[in-house]
C-alpha cells in the first residue's frame, strides 16, 4: 500500500521529567536529515554543559525506516530505546527529541531510568503540535519558452508548488507534486512538446 501521509510535530518543544533529584530536560525537533540531527546535538551539548548525558533518539523517512537511538554512557537500553518507544508511540517520523540529565545523586536503576527518559520523551511529545504531512514527489521540468502558458496553466489547475525557475528562451523549474497525482500531472507534461523531466526526491 502506497504511504501518501506522514505524521510528524511542527515546531521544536521542550519536556520534563523529575525524579530523586535527577532533571531529565528533553526537546524535540522536526528534522529531515542526518546531518542536521548532528549539528543540533553538538549545539545542546554545549549549551547544556552542566549535564551528565544526551540521550537521543531520531527516526527519519515516510517510511519510517531511517532510525537511530544512543544511551550516551547510560546503562544499556535505558535511554535511546525508551525515547524511540515514545516516537513509535505516537507513529511519527522526521523527528529528534534529546533527553539531557542532570544528575541529582540518587541511583535510579534501569527500571528507573527506563521510565525517566520515556516519560520526559512523552512529555515533549505532548507539548509539541503534531501535524500529518502530504508526501510529495520532486521533480525538475525544462521546456521551451513558447510553452510557458500551457506549463503555467497545468501548475495553476492542480496547485503544483514551484520552488525554483529560471526563464529564458529555455525555461527550468523545481516542482512538487502530491504523490498521489505524480502518474496523471507527468502524462499531462507529456502532451507539451519539448518538455523533459527529471525526478529528485520523495518527500
Amino acid at each position: 500500500m502506497e504511504i501518501l501521509s506522514y505524521k510528524t510535530i511542527k515546531h521544536q518543544s521542550r519536556g520534563d521529567y523529575k525524579e530523586k533529584g535527577s532533571h531529565f530536560a528533553a526537546k524535540a525537533f522536526p528534522v529531515t536529515e542526518v546531518s542536521e540531527i548532528k549539528n543540533i546535538i553538538e549545539g545542546i551539548r554545549k549549551e547544556n554543559h552542566e549535564a551528565r548525558h544526551h540521550c537521543y533518539a531520531y527516526m527519519l523517512g515516510n517510511e519510517r525506516s531511517t532510525w537511530r537511538i544512543s544511551d550516551d554512557g547510560e546503562p544499556s537500553g535505558t535511554a535511546g530505546r525508551p525515547i524511540l518507544g515514545q516516537i513509535n508511540s505516537y507513529g511519527l517520523t522526521n523527528i529528534l527529541i534529546v533527553v539531557s540529565r542532570y544528575f541529582g545523586g540518587t541511583l535510579l536503576g534501569v527500571s528507573g531510568l527506563i521510565n525517566a527518559y520515556r516519560q520526559a520523551a512523552a512529555s515533549a511529545i505532548e507539548h509539541s503540535e503534531i501535524i500529518e504531512e502530504t508526501i510529495h514527489d520532486f521533480y525538475e521540468i525544462t521546456f521551451p519558452y513558447i510553452s510557458m502558458n500551457q506549463v503555467m496553466k497545468i501548475l495553476k489547475e492542480e496547485e503544483i508548488k514551484q520552488s525554483a525557475s529560471m526563464i529564458d528562451l529555455t525555461c527550468n523549474m523545481q516542482i512538487s507534486i502530491v504523490v498521489s497525482k505524480s502518474e496523471m500531472i507527468l502524462k499531462r507534461f507529456e502532451r507539451i512538446e519539448g518538455l523533459k523531466w527529471q525526478y529528485i526526491k520523495t518527500q
